[in-house]
């Protein structure tokens, strides 16, 4: 499982031009899941997520986490988060995973991020042709991906 976490003072996300769902200040979550995917790298994702410390202090430095700061989170599924640009110049999205198991493993997903966080959660609607605008605080971008713990 692969997570593009983004700082952000606003996202709102639009299907079919009406706004689906919006948050403030928190984190826009994109979430590509792969086949191999399990409730382990989901729970692993989640607190990790749950728990960094990306948010200032007082002091003006990262050290506090979204919960801290009461922020909220936005997550979207986004199996491009899995092209494999190795050959060529057309990505591949062969370890994305396919509806069947990826839409359970996102809702499983959804449930744990707000178990972790103790609130509900903003999210995206699989599948559908979303349109992301958020604005992106520091800008603070971070990439962690479940098999690449360290």
């Amino acid at each position: 499982m692969r997570v593009l976490i983004q700082r952000c003072s606003e996202s709102v996300l639009r299907i079919e031009n009406e706004v689906f769902s919006s948050i403030g200040r928190g984190l826009l979550v994109l979430v590509g899941i792969e086949e191999q995917d399990t409730t382990e790298d989901i729970e692993w994702i989640a607190a990790k997520i749950a728990k960094m410390r990306i948010f200032d202090d007082a002091q003006g430095v990262m050290n506090l986490s979204v919960s801290e700061v009461k922020g909220e989170v936005m997550l979207v599924s986004q199996f491009t988060l899995q092209a494999s640009t190795k050959k060529g110049n057309r990505p591949s999205y062969i370890k994305a995973a396919r509806p069947e198991i990826a839409i359970p493993l996102y809702e499983q997903f959804i449930d744990r991020m707000q178990f972790e966080l103790g609130t509900v959660i903003a999210t995206g609607k699989f599948g559908a042709d979303m349109k992301i605008s958020l604005t992106n605080d520091g800008p603070v971008t971070i990439w962690v991906d479940s098999k690449n713990r360290d």
